[in-house]
């Protein structure tokens, strides 16, 4: 019996450019009626989107703490990536929202090296967020 795959957006994008807004913004609308698990990676010790992203949401938030999910977290990012399949049930896609300062390659490459988070989950894009202001 294979297992479902559940697909995974990383959301991207230079600090500021307007990720935790896109991410409010997804969480809100209820017209694509999909129950999102959303995995933070924050650079430093306390987490700062958490109190931006919408209260109104009962999504389940993960945050990756200390920076890069690219390099020296990425087995961090698949641990929480195993023990998040196993509330599959609870939620129908995840969105990895890196930090600003994050190169999306490497973590992207987690779900092709990695052979059971393949088998969990399917890489669905990459959305890119720039400042056109700035």
């Amino acid at each position: 019996m294979s297992k479902k795959q559940v697909p995974v957006t990383i959301l991207t994008g230079f600090l500021g450019s307007g990720k935790t807004t896109l991410l409010n913004h997804i969480l809100e609308d209820p017209s694509h009626g999909l129950r999102f698990a959303i995995i933070e990676n924050e650079f430093g010790e306390v987490g700062v989107d958490e109190k931006i992203l919408s209260e109104k949401s009962n999504e389940e938030i993960i945050e990756v703490m200390n920076g890069c999910i690219c390099c020296t977290v990425r087995g961090d990012l698949v641990v929480a990536l195993k023990n998040l399949y196993s509330k599959i049930s609870q939620f129908d896609a995840v969105i990895i929202e890196t930090t600003g300062l994050a190169d999306p390659a490497p973590v992207a490459q987690t779900f092709f090296v990695d052979e059971d988070i393949r088998e969990m989950y399917t890489l669905d894009g990459i959305i890119t967020v720039a400042d056109a202001k700035h």
